[in-house]
């Protein structure tokens, strides 16, 4: 098995894995049982937890991210497109919410390769939003919405939590004239 290989199969393993169970509970073993790659080659691509976790999130903020452009561009760059996707999300089997909020959660001060994937994360996705509406209050007030929305839902249940926001970011928009 060829290293990007084996990187893609850990990476993806990882994913369902933390995702579902959070990183803490989840050990390098189950990781390498789940991808199928052998301790060495996992050791040789990741050397440490804390690699493979910040690869993990970087790799998922991408997916994420990726999803969300596509979704919203074909609705014609709507702002208000970005909460009829999140709805979609949350209604997914296995919604756990964010996960860079639950990561940033599970170690409280995270190494910092990890931190700086988590506020990435964040970042781009509050540069996204502020690309979408042309005044920056507005698009901070968005991904408040969505931030808070997510961590609803995901404590709640309730992929209607998404339709709660969009309609205060329908106000939000509207005032902005």
């Amino acid at each position: 098995m060829n290293p990007t290989e084996a990187t893609d199969r850990l990476l993806e393993a990882a994913e369902e894995l933390f995702y579902a169970h959070g990183v803490q509970a989840v050990g390098m073993d189950a990781v390498r049982a789940r991808s199928g790659v052998s301790l060495k080659r996992l050791y040789q691509c990741f050397p440490a937890k804390n690699d493979l976790v910040e690869a993990y999130l970087l790799s998922r903020d991408e997916r994420w991210r990726r999803s969300l452009r596509e979704f919203v561009h074909a609705r014609g760059d709507d702002p208000l497109a970005v909460f009829d996707w999140l709805h979609d999300w949350f209604r997914e089997p296995g919604f756990r919410g964010c996960a860079f909020v639950n990561s940033f959660g599970e170690f409280g001060q995270p190494a910092p390769g990890i931190a700086a994937a988590i506020r990435k994360h964040k970042d781009e996705l509050r540069t996204y939003l502020r690309g979408l509406v042309r005044d920056h209050g507005v698009a901070d007030q968005l991904f408040s919405l969505v931030e808070g929305a997510t961590v609803l839902a995901a404590i709640t249940g309730d992929p209607g939590e998404a339709s709660t926001a969009r309609a205060a970011a329908k106000v939000l928009l509207a005032a902005q004239g």
